[in-house]
C-alpha cells in the first residue's frame, strides 16, 4: 500500500501557507535577525556579525528615540480620542436626518478616499507660511503677523494632527452610524414611555450599544496612528530640528538616509510593542462591553 506523507487537507493548505511564509514570516524573520547585528546597507559585510542586544541597549539610551517614541504615544491618545468625539458627533447628526441621508454618508466618505501622500501635500498647502489659506484668511481678518505653521514646533504638531484627525474621523463616523443604525428600537421606546430624558437614553442605552463599535474603530486607528509616516514626511519631514519626529519618520530616516538597517529594525520591533499595547487594551475593552451587552439582554 502506497504511504500518504501528507493528508489532503495539508496538500491544499499548502500553497497558502508558502505564500504567507514567503510574504510575512520570511522577512520578519530576517529583520529580527538584523537588529542583533550593526547591519548597513552600504556595507553588506555587516549582515553577519552578530552584536547580540547591542543596538536595543544603545536605543534605551538614545534620547531622540525615547522622544519620538513618547511623541507618537501622545499624538495617538490624542488623534484617538478626538477622532472618537467628532466622529461620534458627526453619525448622531446624520441619524437624525430625515432627509438626502444617503448622500450625507456619502460625503462623510470622502476624506477617507484620498491617499496619506495626498491629504499631506493638501495640509503642507493650507498650513504654508506665505500662500496658504489658513494664514490668508487670518489676515484678512485683521492679523498682521506670519504665523509658522509648519516651522514651530508645537503648531507643527497640531498641524500634523488636524490632518491625521480629517482624514480618518470619517472611519469613526461610519462604523458608530453602522452602530446607531443596528440598535433595537425596543429599549429606546420603553425609555420614552418610562420618562427618560434624552441625555439619559443616551447614557444609559444608545452609549453602551455603541461602544463595541468605538473599540473596533479604535484598535483600527491605534494601528495606523502608531506606524503614521507618509503625512509626517510631506508636511514636517520629522522638522523642525527633529521636533515633529513619530516612530516610523525617525525609523525610515535610520534605515534608508543613514543606512542604518539593524538600527532601524531594533526601533521597529520596540515600536511594535505600542500597537500591541493599544490593540490589547481596546481589544479588552471591546471584550468587556461586549459582556455587559450579553448581561444587559
Amino acid at each position: 500500500m502506497k504511504r500518504k506523507f501528507l493528508s489532503p487537507p495539508v496538500l491544499l493548505l499548502l500553497p497558502a501557507i508558502i505564500i504567507i511564509a514567503a510574504v510575512v514570516l520570511v522577512p520578519l524573520l530576517l529583520s529580527l535577525y538584523t537588529s542583533f547585528t550593526p547591519f548597513k546597507l552600504t556595507r553588506p559585510d555587516t549582515l553577519y556579525r552578530w552584536i547580540g542586544v547591542r543596538n536595543y541597549a544603545r536605543l534605551f539610551e538614545d534620547y531622540y528615540f525615547w522622544a519620538a517614541f513618547l511623541r507618537t504615544f501622545v499624538v495617538l491618545t490624542i488623534a484617538l480620542n478626538l477622532e472618537m468625539l467628532l466622529g461620534l458627533g458627526l453619525a448622531l447628526l446624520v441619524n437624525k436626518a430625515t432627509m438626502g441621508q444617503r448622500a450625507l454618508r456619502t460625503i462623510m466618505m470622502f476624506p477617507m478616499m484620498f491617499s496619506p501622500i495626498l491629504v499631506g501635500f493638501q495640509f503642507k498647502f493650507l498650513f504654508n507660511d506665505t500662500v496658504g489659506l489658513v494664514n490668508n484668511a487670518l489676515q484678512s481678518m485683521g492679523m498682521e503677523r506670519v504665523i509658522p505653521w509648519l516651522v514651530d514646533e508645537h503648531l507643527a504638531l497640531f498641524s500634523i494632527l488636524s490632518a491625521e484627525i480629517w482624514s480618518s474621523t470619517s472611519v469613526f463616523a461610519i462604523l458608530i452610524l453602522a452602530g446607531l443604525m443596528a440598535i433595537p428600537r425596543d429599549p429606546l421606546e420603553a425609555a420614552k414611555v418610562d420618562g427618560c430624558t434624552a441625555w439619559q437614553t443616551f447614557r444609559h442605552i444608545t452609549l453602551p450599544y455603541l461602544m463595541p463599535f468605538m473599540f473596533i474603530a479604535m484598535t483600527i486607528r491605534s494601528l495606523d496612528i502608531a506606524r503614521a509616516y507618509d503625512i509626517v514626511q510631506i508636511m514636517t519631514a520629522g522638522g523642525p530640528a527633529r521636533r515633529t519626529e513619530l516612530l516610523w519618520t525617525m525609523i525610515s530616516r535610520s534605515g534608508y538616509v543613514d543606512a542604518n538597517m539593524g538600527l532601524a529594525n531594533a526601533m521597529a520591533y520596540i515600536s511594535i510593542l505600542l500597537s500591541i499595547f493599544f490593540t490589547f487594551y481596546f481589544f479588552r475593552k471591546l471584550m468587556a462591553a461586549r459582556r455587559y451587552m450579553g448581561g444587559a439582554q
